[in-house]
């Protein structure tokens, strides 16, 4: 089955980290990437710019308006994922917490769906 780990990020939990903080959340990454891949699990995977960067589109009455950033109302945003294919929602669980953000703030885990609406 696929499952996207997405990596919600508090922007304040990652400023009072050290650099050295920082560097270890990164080389975190660095030997958690390869390790999926030599699994076989990988499929992808990216990281997201801060929200201020991002655009909100909206589609009414067949007009379409583009806003600065989302309209949330919360410190978390999602900062970045990894799609995975392995043979279980525990092992889906399993990988994410192998991602370091997951010491910081949370790691949703849920599945990706096909065209017809069911779980791959």
């Amino acid at each position: 089955m696929k499952y996207l780990l997405m990596i919600y990020m508090n922007e304040d939990v990652f400023e009072a980290l050290s650099q050295d903080e920082r560097n270890a959340v990164f080389a975190g990454h660095d030997a958690f990437a390869p390790k999926i891949r030599e699994s076989g699990e990988f499929i992808g995977t990216a990281a997201l710019t801060n929200p201020t960067q991002s655009k909100t589109v909206r589609v009414r009455d067949g007009v379409t308006s583009a806003t600065d950033g989302p309209y949330i109302e919360t410190k978390e945003y999602l900062a970045g994922y990894y799609a995975v294919d392995c043979d279980s929602m525990d092992r889906a669980i399993e990988l994410a917490a192998m991602i370091p953000d997951a010491a910081l703030t949370a790691i949703e885990v849920r599945p990706v769906m096909d065209e017809s609406g069911l779980e791959l």
